[in-house]
This record gives C-alpha cells, structure tokens and sequence, in this order.
C-alpha cells in the first residue's frame, strides 16, 4: 500500500490523541479509551504497512 495509506493512519492516531484530549479535559473516560483505541488501531495498521514496505525493499 502506499502513501495515501500511511496518510490515513497518521489521521487515525492524530484523531486518536484528539478524542483522548478531549476525554481528558471533559474527565470523560469513555471517550479517553476511545481515543487511545484509536491510536492503537492506527499504530498496528502502520506497523502491517512497515512490514509490507520492508519486504518489497
């Protein structure tokens, strides 16, 4: 996969650290789980794209 891909991961974890923030501030701890699923989620889907990248180099 390509660029476009990472792109989308960045945005998930950035709208991750968003959500968490913003649980944070509200002392919202559904929210702040919500977020940090978020990150995870993004996280993992950009290390199945390293993987990827690293075995067509």
């Amino acid at each position: 996969m390509g660029l476009a891909d990472k792109a989308k991961n960045t945005a998930e974890d950035l709208k991750g650290k968003a959500k968490e923030a913003l649980g944070d501030a509200k002392n919202d701890d559904s929210l702040k789980a919500e977020g940090k699923a978020d990150q995870t989620k993004a996280s993992t889907k950009q290390a199945g794209e390293n993987v990827k990248d690293a075995f067509k180099g």
